[in-house]
């Protein structure tokens, strides 16, 4: 490898105009790949196979109105006081006009919606009174023929008496005749009479059957109690908007076009706003705190390589291949969905390793050059050594970002192709478009004053003698004390398991408008939909009843009050309403409005409860679905495979590692040392994004769930990026020892070589992600704060502390292997060996190859 590299290297300086217009070209196809073939980006997340998918799917088979994505559209009058009729109007306007847009199904105009309600409530309350004054006038005409009836027997008892005093006599036929013809009358009288009892119990009847669904309605208007499109006040109305296409397929376009609609009438007296379902803005790839952090970087490099010339060369390299990478990526968001934060990651990536790469091959080869070396055989060997090393770390990170694709995630996986891209264009742009503009700068790459003492120290004008010559020989390096290594151990581990603790309580989540910036439309339309309709109005449930026969249409009432009283008894749910019905009465879908916010604990607690409930009357089975529910089932899957994808991680990545440090032991203490400043940082992020404790010197206004596919990504880069620095540390105290130093010397001597360029490194990388931490999204935000504390910690709490007392502990143990494994591994030559016997030069420098 070592080897290979040196040619390229050496090829690359030789042929310097054909390696950097071959990446001008690169990148100009990359470029206009882009402009030609890619789409918009998505700020929606989705993972197959959850329970609210198969909800969606089941609403979208038989519910098809109810199972397309939903916008909320705000209006809210400037001065609080209630809408004028002419606002009104306006507002119900632009509802009317909306349908017309393309994607839209139907659109609520918020007026129309509660004079509904009103209308609901007050045929209610008619028909109440209807059902008191039949009834009272049933009991008024049932008193009548009580009567009635009361009067005909006591006449029958009378007739009956006179009859038998009569036959008893022995009166007359005549006179018998008579007193059956009054007998008749009777009869009659009670046949009317019967009759009209006849239709007031049939009447009553009717009243009861109505009195029933009359007190069925009434139970359903007081459980829907609480749900609503305009405000108590009057000042506040929701105009909600329902999509042909599902959530996670609704396009960027559609979505825009409903705002601009929204936007394009303006109402006097009236500010209108959106809710993040449409409105929920697609980071800046690259802003004002990306280029503070890469003006900090920009200062380490130029302290660490001592010029300006040679400080900028890392920075333009990797803006290079930022520019390929992100680019080439963003050239396939046409055909796939690609999330708003990929390109981000990748821009972040791109940057932090293709600086500290390029810094590597520059560092050394500036080193050489100031040994004498002569330039071109200097940037052969830079690329040869330090690029050996900067191929094995970056091919660590790219396993890692890979990895994610295992997870079945399939926007994580595309992230992680997209970050592996870029460190791999990074490493590609490190190893040859660096070691060219090398070529071109000749010692121009130094300062003055180091180009003067090179003539100086060569006797002659101003570099004239090629030979490499000696340098003077560093201080003697001394083995870390035994106590000092043990006290190092143990407060470090202590002090990443203090640190940790907040971890225990992490709660995952997807940001919702709570966090969107303080100025934006989503923030804005969040906070006023909680303020005049209760929080939980930002993320209702949809919950559906599926049923396994067809229910008649007379039982649909009652079942629907049976389902909802059942949802309603359960803890923190303000409000349930049936919405919709399938034409078979096979599947039913209600409203349910939670006491808090989508991203809130009592709402993810409600959302299992409700899924746990046993079947409503025996057989009735209950979904829940909405967005709430989607993103907490995308944060459950996302915990469910973190332990999965760091077992593939870690694995691999240690092959990587046994392969080139043929040890067994380094390989564990990296990674026991990676687990621990991983959940180190898994505890920062916990303190300050969900607890809040020192969030506003960041800007964070409204702590909440940590983003719920953050703790994966962390794993993938940050393992990377730490086996990176263990790479450039460890392979020089690997090649101390097995040039004959002892093993606790070597250790020493192996820090010592690396401790400069690896602390410029991770000071770059933690001030290039750091830059991402004032973004205005709280998903890159956060993802720019783990970054960050990540390396922070890890390189110098775990690599430059941690791991150098462990190897000193272990002494000569650390670098064993088993003879039949040694003898099986291939020979990577991380340290150049081979180079070191052709190039003698190299002995003479004191530089270590790794590095």
């Amino acid at each position: 490898m070592a080897s290979l590299l040196f040619r390229l290297g050496s090829f690359a300086a030789r042929r310097a105009w054909a390696v950097i217009v071959a990446w001008v070209v690169i990148l100009g196809l990359a470029v206009g790949a882009f402009f030609a073939l890619g789409g918009a980006l998505s700020n929606s997340f989705d993972i197959p196979g959850t329970a609210s998918g198969a909800v969606t799917e089941e609403l979208a088979q038989k519910l098809p109105a109810t199972a397309g994505g939903t916008g909320t559209v705000v209006y809210k009058t400037t001065d609080g006081s209630p809408f004028t009729d002419a606002q009104k109007q306006a507002i119900s306007e632009a509802a009317s006009s909306a349908k017309n847009l393309d994607g839209v199904a139907t659109v609520i105009d918020p007026f129309s919606a509660s004079d509904q309600q009103a209308a609901q409530a007050q045929k209610i309350a008619d028909g109440r009174t209807q059902l008191d004054n039949g009834l009272a006038q049933l009991d008024a005409g049932q008193a009548q023929l009580d009567a009635g009836t009361a009067q005909l027997d006591q006449a029958q008892q009378q007739l009956t008496a006179a009859r038998d005093q009569a036959v008893a006599a022995g009166a007359g036929a005549e006179q018998l005749a008579a007193l059956d013809a009054q007998q008749a009358q009777l009869d009659a009288q009670r046949a009317a009479l019967q009759a009209q009892q006849k239709t007031l119990d049939t009447s009553r009847a009717e009243l009861e059957s109505g009195a029933a669904k009359l007190d069925l309605g009434t139970q359903l208007l007081a459980l829907s109690d609480g749900l609503g499109v305009v405000s108590a006040d009057g000042s506040t109305a929701i105009v909600n908007v329902s999509f042909t296409e599902p959530r996670l397929e609704l396009s960027e376009e559609v979505k825009q076009a409903t705002i601009d609609h929204f936007e394009s009438t303006p109402i006097d007296g009236v500010e209108v706003s959106f809710g993040t379902d449409i409105a929920q803005g697609v980071p800046q790839i690259f802003g004002v705190g990306e280029a503070v952090g890469l003006v900090f970087a920009a200062v380490v490099l130029i302290v660490m390589l001592g010029s300006l010339l040679a400080a900028a060369l890392p920075i333009v390299t990797a803006l290079v291949g930022v520019g390929v990478g992100v680019t080439a990526s963003l050239a396939f968001s046409g055909v796939v969905d690609m999330a708003s934060v990929t390109p981000v990651l990748g821009v972040m990536l791109g940057l932090a390793v293709g600086i500290d790469y390029s810094l590597f091959i520059v560092n050394r080869h500036r080193k050489q050059i100031i040994g004498g070396v002569p330039v071109r055989e200097s940037i052969g060997l830079a690329t040869g050594t330090s690029g050996t090393a900067v191929v094995f770390a970056g091919a660590t990170v790219i396993v890692a970002l890979l990895a994610l694709n295992v997870t079945g995630v399939p926007f994580l996986g595309l992230m992680g192709t997209v970050g592996a891209v870029c460190v791999a264009v990074a490493v590609l742009v490190a190893i040859t478009l660096a070691p060219a503009i090398l070529g071109l700068l000749g010692h121009r790459l130094l300062s003055r004053k180091a180009r003067a003492r090179m003539a100086q120290a060569s006797g002659s004008d101003s570099g004239q003698s090629t030979e490499a010559k000696p340098v003077k020989t560093a201080k003697p390096v001394k083995p870390l004390s035994t106590v000092r290594a043990i006290v190092t151990v143990l407060v470090s581990v202590v002090a990443l398991l203090i640190v940790a603790i907040p971890a225990l309580s992490m709660r995952l989540g997807l940001p919702d408008g709570s966090s969107e910036p303080a100025d934006s439309t989503s923030y804005q339309a969040f906070q006023t939909v909680g303020d005049e309709f209760g929080a939980g109005a930002n993320g209702p449930l949809l919950v559906t009843a599926t049923f396994p026969a067809s229910i008649p249409d007379e039982e649909l009432l009652a079942t629907q009050v049976e389902i909802a009283q059942a949802l309603s008894a359960q803890p923190d749910v303000v409000a349930v309403a049936p919405i919709a019905n399938s034409s078979d009465n096979t599947l039913l879908a209600f409203q349910v409005l939670p006491a808090e916010g989508p991203n809130s604990a009592s709402t993810e607690k409600l959302v299992q409860d409700i899924r746990a409930m046993p079947p409503v009357g025996g057989d009735i089975e209950l979904g829940v679905a909405g967005q709430a529910a989607t993103n907490i089932d995308i944060s459950e899957a996302l915990s469910a495979v973190l332990p999965i994808y760091l077992v593939v991680v870690v694995g691999l990545s240690l092959l990587i590692m046994i392969l080139v440090f043929r040890s067994l032991l380094v390989p564990l203490i990296a990674t026991a040392g990676f687990v621990l400043s991983l959940f180190a940082t898994y505890g920062l992020i916990v303190a300050v994004f969900q607890f809040g404790w020192g969030a506003d010197l960041i800007g964070l206004h409204n702590p909440g769930p940590i983003l719920s596919f953050l703790p994966v990504i962390l794993v993938g880069i940050l393992f990377g990026l730490a086996m990176d620095y263990q790479l450039f540390l460890a392979s020089g105290m690997r090649e101390a020892y097995v040039h004959g130093s002892p093993a606790r010397l070597a250790v020493a001597q192996g820090f010592r070589a690396g401790r400069s360029v690896v602390i410029a490194a991770a000071l770059i990388m933690v001030s290039v992600f750091g830059g991402f931490i004032f973004s205005e999204s709280t998903i890159i935000r956060s993802i720019g704060f783990g970054l960050a504390f990540g390396v922070l910690l890890d390189a110098f709490v775990v690599r430059m502390l941690l791991m150098p007392a462990l190897m000193h502990l272990l002494g000569a143990s650390a670098w064993w292997i088993p003879r039949w494994l040694d003898r099986i591994l291939p020979n990577v030559d991380l340290e150049g060996a081979a180079l070191e016997r052709d190039h003698p030069g190299l002995q003479t420098g004191g530089v270590p190859t790794a590095v």
